[in-house]
């Protein structure tokens, strides 16, 4: 009988640890919290201590209910380090109404319609003999390249250099990239 119960304990320890380990697949750690592919870009983004400079800006450019569609969008999301690296003053600047155009304009540069994550991103620039383009929301383009194995950069079209930090954070309506600079259109 012990026999029994120890090898009824073994089994339901196998299956927390089973179901954890699925449970821990769906998500990816952002800013120290669990990104969940149920929740769409702006409800996953809000909870990120990496990403309020980013979510303050969507919130001032008017942007919550786009990026709360739809889509398939795909968000190269600068963090708050990102934003840090801007002359000072950049970031308060932008977030004045009388510059939500201006706004709007530079976090549309950052959505790419339609969902590339790392093997899509990837595809595209062994199509392209080592660089790929993709069209963003704000009609701009961004150019990929692979930098080692698993490390893509991505450039904005005043030829500043962006390397993505945590690939692949699942949404509801699209995919995050983290990247670690602010791109900016021309």
């Amino acid at each position: 009988m012990k026999k029994l119960a120890t090898a009824f304990a073994a089994l339901t320890l196998c299956a927390g640890l089973a179901s954890t380990s699925a449970y821990a697949a769906d998500t990816v750690m952002v800013g120290g919290q669990s990104m969940y592919q149920t929740k769409d870009i702006v409800d996953n983004a809000v909870n990120s201590a990496d990403h309020t400079t980013l979510v303050a800006a969507v919130k001032a450019a008017g942007l919550v209910d786009t990026l709360k569609g739809k889509g398939p969008f795909t968000v190269f999301a600068p963090t708050n380090a990102a934003f840090n690296k801007l002359p000072a003053g950049t970031v308060d600047n932008l977030v004045k109404p009388e510059n939500k155009a201006t706004l709007t304009k530079v976090l549309t540069y950052h959505v790419v319609p339609g969902k590339y994550d790392f093997n899509a991103l990837h595809e595209a620039i062994m199509k392209g003999n080592g660089k790929a383009e993709l069209k963003t929301a704000e009609g701009g383009m961004l150019s990929f390249m692979m930098n080692g194995p698993h490390n893509i950069v991505v450039s904005d079209a005043s030829g500043h250099h962006a390397d993505i930090s945590t690939y692949d954070v699942y949404q509801s309506n699209g995919v995050i990239q983290v990247i670690d600079t602010v791109l900016m259109p021309k």
